[in-house]
């Protein structure tokens, strides 16, 4: 079975949507090892309430803090500090999904990021969205991981940008899994439809 780290170029980009997605296309175990601020609508639920399968499995966070910001921060204000050594993922037969953070180098504490949590063996799956100053954010992250080994793809979340999109994909050369558009509303049934357009690339 495999496993799967999605993260962000930022913040914002659609990274929980893009992790229902994969969850649901590979009926897969989800898991937010850190959730900062919004505990009572945290990405977890979110996910729980966008995927239909009654197969997947949907594991409680290491760290739930209550202040909406970097994790590092949301901690010293929690009064207390993240360990990596604890954040252990669950134990699973199934695929599992784990979201990031924000983007690689959010800090967890004085010298851990949210890239420490990503193991060798993990798939990477990095959710790009444009804006200005998206294409460098992009290009930035995908050569960390690259420069590391790791075997990385990417979704296109938001509105068609051609332009940043073909550069993208010619700088980098890794797959393509498709793009997130736009939509009206996120529910069950939209999430289903782009986790069958989404499954062969996975």
């Amino acid at each position: 079975m495999s496993t799967y780290f999605i993260t962000g170029i930022s913040t914002d980009v659609g990274k929980t949507v893009a992790s229902a997605i994969v969850t649901e296309a590979l009926e897969a175990d989800y898991w937010k090892p850190i959730q900062a601020g919004e505990l009572d609508n945290c990405d977890t639920k979110k996910v729980r309430q966008l995927v239909s399968n009654t197969k997947s499995k949907f594991h409680k966070n290491a760290y739930a803090l209550e202040t909406p910001m970097s994790p590092h921060g949301a901690a010293d204000i929690d009064g207390i500090k993240i360990d990596i050594k604890t954040i252990k993922p669950p134990k699973t037969k199934n695929h599992l999904v784990i979201e990031g953070a924000g983007g690689l180098l959010v800090p967890l504490n004085d010298k851990d990021t949210v890239f420490d949590l990503i193991k060798p063996e993990y798939n990477v799956i990095v959710v790009s969205r444009h804006y200005l100053g998206s294409i460098n954010h992009t290009l930035l992250t995908i050569k960390t991981l690259k420069e590391k080994g790791f075997d990385v793809s990417i979704i296109f979340s938001g509105n068609e940008h051609k332009t940043t999109e073909d550069i993208i994909k010619k700088m980098t050369q890794i797959p393509v899994i498709g793009r997130i558009d736009e939509e009206p509303y996120f529910d069950k049934n939209v999430i289903k439809e782009y986790a069958e357009l989404f499954k062969d690339k996975l």
